[in-house]
Formats: C-alpha cells, structure tokens, sequence
C-alpha cells in the first residue's frame, strides 16, 4: 500500500468512529497527479447524494506533462464507489446523530487501484483538542529524553 495524501486535519478535529476504503472515479490525467503526489485532502467532506456519494473539496492539481486542452476541474467533485448497504447505513447515521464523512487518506492499494480510506466523523470540542494537543506535547517530550538518554550512554 503506497499512501499518498493524509487529511492531518481530520484527525485533530474529528473523532473517528468508523472507517472503510472507498473506490473513486478519476481521469487519466487525475491518476497521474495523483503518482506524483499533486493531492490536498484538507478541508474535504463526503456528501451523499440521491443514493451515491461524492467527495467535495479534494484538490488535484493538474500536471504539465498531461494534455494542456484536456484540463478536468481540479476541485470538482468526484464520485466514490461504495456498497449501497454501508451507503445507506451511514446516510442514516449522518441524518439523525448530526455525524459527518470525510476522507482521511488517499492511497493505492496492492492491485495498484486509487483508493480512498473516509470515515464517519464526530465533530471533537475545543477542550477535546486541547487534550489532543497536551496528549501529543508529552509523548514528543517523552520520545525526546529516551533519544537523549540512549545518546548518553
């Protein structure tokens, strides 16, 4: 699995409550950005639409080398292959639990297939962020004084 793009974001200001991998729909020329790491995740949400679900707000930039008349819409919305059963499973969820689906991570998978890793979300409070944010200072410290101590010896 060659991972491509991480949502960063995602992870501070969600609380992950489901995950699963998600086919999309590109282009030729969107695949080959996507080799060449021209992908932002950040900001994205997946909304599901008379029974399909479309990713907005993800961005690939267009490249150089592909054909300069044939320019695809870098931040249009693109279509996610999913089972209608998870589908309609987690469009009721979102409806009534006020829960949202974003992307997490964009990868290729063993079979060399653009994949999509989203996840169900639940929006984290500022003192929930704060938390993470103290959690990840004492592991960094931590991690800084075994790497100092090995040294010394």
């Amino acid at each position: 699995m060659k991972e491509i793009a991480k949502n960063k974001k995602a992870y501070f200001d969600y609380e992950i409550l489901e995950s699963l991998e998600a086919g999309i729909v590109l282009v030729g020329s969107e695949v080959k950005a996507i080799r060449a790491g021209r992908v932002n995740l950040k900001d994205n949400f997946v909304r599901i639409v008379r029974g399909e679900a479309f990713v907005f707000g993800m961005h690939i930039a267009h490249l150089e080398t592909a054909n300069a008349h044939y320019k695809p819409d870098e931040m249009r919305a693109r279509k996610l292959l999913l089972h209608k059963k998870q589908l309609m499973k987690w469009f009721s969820q979102v409806g009534q639990q006020r829960l949202s689906i974003v992307a997490l991570k964009l990868y290729f998978n063993h079979r060399n297939k653009a994949k999509l890793q989203v996840a169900l979300v639940k929006g984290k409070k500022l003192y929930d962020k704060r938390e993470s944010m103290k959690k990840k200072a004492l592991e960094m410290d931590a991690k800084m004084a075994l790497k100092n101590h090995s040294k010394g010896s």
